[in-house]
């Protein structure tokens, strides 16, 4: 039987988010229920009807840009655009001088580059996963990806491969050689590591050597002797020997080593918008209950593995022992963001008179009520495992359209610190520079969030959604793989970070850049996600622990800090302007196989993932394209397949038959590829089901979808479902 909503004065609240606030929220806040509830609707009352007028605002301007560009199809000549833009008001001056102040924010944030996770907040396991991937097996991750030839000899098999082994080993002892090398010899002759009172001491066959830099020397456990584990550190990150000669890998090895671990994924980003499939009260209150465990360190999940149940929690510091003596503390879990929803969605898990709310208002105040055991850290139930040592609560922001936007979400914090009682500014904001009118006017942006921001970052996948769609009047984009070749598209990557640092960003706020998308391609990761650290990130998202272990070894080969201080000395390296050249194509280019093989591409990966999301409610999928090749697809690589699919039939590059004839084409291909899922529902033959009519829908009418965006369709149809599901029951 559904549970009835609660109503309290103007408001209608669903029974699972009322539950939540009522039995986890508020007790132990001094927050009383009606004081709360008050607050919430008075919040509501106030800056709903902004959010509408922004949201108003970004209508009036894309139905501008469509006019103009149907009246001037092709590319734009660059004086008139930029008079059009500027007359719009959408492209802004900017400001002289921007000076970052945010306060007390922790290292993660300010000082440890290293990789970042972004992982589905409805999935407990995977959020427990994520917190404890701060330290990663460098053995581990090397044995079990490509990273190393899994032809012939080098087969990892279903038991320990030797000979896969060694070679592991080999890699692992070179990334120490490189990142803490000897003053003589090599770590790969050690036969013994131990500690002196002048530190580190290494035995080799002819002989003793010492750290080059005795200052990465961090400390130790166990004996001074034989100790268990030698710790450093090298571009603030560290790494810890493992000591063990009775460990079956450790007994083949001459020093006794057993692994080596490595300080990986430095920050997660708890995700409630693009990985996660939230359309109801249900799945609301879900995420914010995740949420709060892990802000009173208490989130567990049962396990099953190998045929035993186990619970898996969230790891506590590490410690080692200084030369001095001292003990030493090091953070063992993640400092963790809470990625929000934009502003343009709302949700019926509360409603104002009978109107739903803003869900991004909603998210605000649930995760930051949610934040406070953390913030405080007055609760008798809490198990002591803090998040943030400086009493700062990390939001990412997504899919703001310009400064304006910024503001909005800035008074509406503040508002929510004030319901709450929090001390102002303690909840800091991550800009996500995803949009293009924020890409355009990004300092300011920067410029209305000074006080708080703590985190830029570059969403290649939707900002380049948006520039299809902001640009869709104008004519046939390029294939998508030549997306990538733009000039927009390099501007954008490089001014995200020159802006920033220009701001003052350097020691106050990470920046990042964007995902991995290929898990199981970890070869190609090692190889090419160098560049960004390079290009001065600070942090850059990969999607898995594994993954970020092995990105981890990127931030030892590059002083991201230093690179930062470099590019700030160097000043911008792209003009504003190149931002605005429009990616067009020229369909006389393409010839039918290639029209066909796009297309085919597009639709395939938008009905993978549109599958999963409407009909087991999974946000974020690993989708194999036409090739086997498993890749990350979340709302935003959706948004671009289901735009470069309806820009190309809006202009006539394929016809309407034959997207009809590829959908039900490439949903039989789907439905193949998910036949040993026992969840899975088939889209082929009957092509009624809710997830096939998501997908023809993201393409057939994506041009009325405000700003290109899937979530409208995508939760309509998973409500359905959902609905359907429950009446079956």
């Amino acid at each position: 039987m559904t549970e009835q909503p609660v109503e309290i004065g103007g408001l209608r609240v669903s029974a699972p988010v009322h539950r939540f606030v009522t039995e986890e929220g508020l007790p132990g806040t001094g927050i009383g229920e009606a004081e709360f509830w008050a607050g919430l609707e008075t919040l509501l009352r106030d800056l709903s009807p902004r959010n509408a007028a922004l949201l108003a605002e970004r209508d009036h301007l894309q139905s501008a840009l469509d006019d103009w560009h149907a009246a001037h199809p092709g590319k734009p000549d660059a004086a008139a655009y930029t008079s059009l833009l500027r007359d719009l008001g959408y492209l802004l001056d900017e400001p002289a001088d921007v000076a970052v102040t945010t306060d007390g924010v922790d290292d993660e944030v300010a000082r440890i580059p290293g990789p970042q996770l972004v992982v589905p907040l409805l999935n407990a396991r995977f959020a427990t996963n994520a917190v404890n991937a701060r330290w990663g097996s460098l053995y581990d991750a090397l044995y079990g990806s490509d990273i190393i030839d899994t032809d012939g000899d080098l087969d990892p098999g279903d038991s320990y491969n030797p000979v896969r082994g060694k070679q592991v080993i080999a890699r692992a002892r070179a990334f120490l050689d490189e990142s803490f090398p000897l003053d003589a010899g090599s770590h790969a002759d050690a036969t013994s590591y131990e500690i002196d009172d002048d530190g580190l001491l290494v035995r080799l066959p002819n002989g003793e050597a010492r750290l080059s830099d005795p200052a990465q020397l961090v400390g130790h456990r166990g004996p001074r002797d034989t100790p268990e584990a030698v710790v450093l550190v090298h571009h603030h990150l560290h790494a810890e020997i493992l000591l063990d000669p009775e460990d079956e890998i450790g007994r083949g090895d001459a020093a006794g080593v057993k692994d080596v671990l490595l300080e990986a994924a430095v920050s997660t980003i708890m995700d409630l918008e693009d990985s996660v499939a939230a359309v109801d009260g249900e799945d609301k209150a879900l995420g914010y209950h995740h949420w709060r465990e892990l802000m009173r360190g208490t989130l567990a999940e049962e396990v099953t593995k190998g045929g035993e149940t186990f619970t898996r929690s969230m790891h506590a510091d590490r410690t080692c022992t200084a030369l001095s003596g001292e003990e030493v503390t090091l953070r063992g879990r993640s400092l963790l963001f809470i990625r929000q929803v934009g502003h343009l969605m709302t949700t019926g898990a509360v409603t104002l008179d009978g109107e739903e709310v803003p869900e991004g208002i909603l998210d605000a105040v649930m995760t930051a009520l949610g934040s406070i055991p953390d913030l405080r850290r007055d609760g008798d139930d809490l198990s002591g495992l803090q998040n943030s040592r400086t009493g700062a609560m990390y939001v990412v922001k997504p899919k703001m359209h310009g400064p304006a936007e910024v503001a909005f979400a800035v008074e509406l914090f503040g508002r929510v610190e004030e319901l709450l009682g929090l001390p102002r500014l303690s909840i800091k904001v991550g800009i996500m520079d995803e949009e293009r009118r924020t890409s355009l006017n990004l300092k300011a942006c920067i410029a209305e969030a000074s006080e708080r921001v703590a985190f830029i970052n570059t969403g290649f996948l939707d900002r380049t959604g948006d520039e299809i769609h902001t640009s869709m009047q104008a004519g046939p984009v390029v294939r998508k793989a030549a997306m990538r070749s733009e000039t927009w598209i390099g501007a954008y990557e490089d001014l995200n970070v020159d802006v920033g640092l220009e701001c003052g960003l350097l020691g106050r706020a990470q920046i990042g850049k964007g995902m991995w998308p290929a898990p199981d391609s970890l070869a190609d990761m090692l190889e090419t996600k160098i560049n960004h650290p390079q290009a001065g990130a600070t942090c850059a998202w990969v999607p898995s622990p594994t993954a970020a272990t092995i990105h981890a070894l990127h931030y030892h080969q590059v002083d991201v800090l230093a690179r930062q201080e470099e590019l700030l000395a160097g000043g911008r390296r792209r003009p504003r302007e190149d931002l605005l050249a429009v990616p067009l194509g020229d369909p006389a280019d393409w010839s039918e196989d290639e029209r066909t093989e796009e297309i085919e591409n597009n639709l395939q990966s938008l009905l993978g993932y549109v599958a999963r999301w409407v009909e087991e409610g999974v946000g974020c999928s690993k989708v194999p394209d036409l090739s086997g090749e498993p890749l990350m697809e979340d709302r935003a690589t959706c948004r671009i397949s289901a735009q470069h699919v309806a820009n190309w039939l809006h202009h006539g590059v394929v016809t309407v038959a034959q997207v009809e004839e590829t959908l039900r084409k490439m949903a039989a291909v789907v439905d193949e590829q998910n036949a040993g899922d026992p969840d899975y529902e088939p889209m082929a033959p009957a092509f009624d089901n809710h997830a096939f009519t998501a997908a023809h829908a993201l393409v057939f009418d994506g041009l009325a979808q405000p700003s290109g965006y899937t979530e409208p369709i995508l939760h309509r149809e998973r409500a359905a479902e959902k609905s359907a599901e429950k009446e079956s029951a």
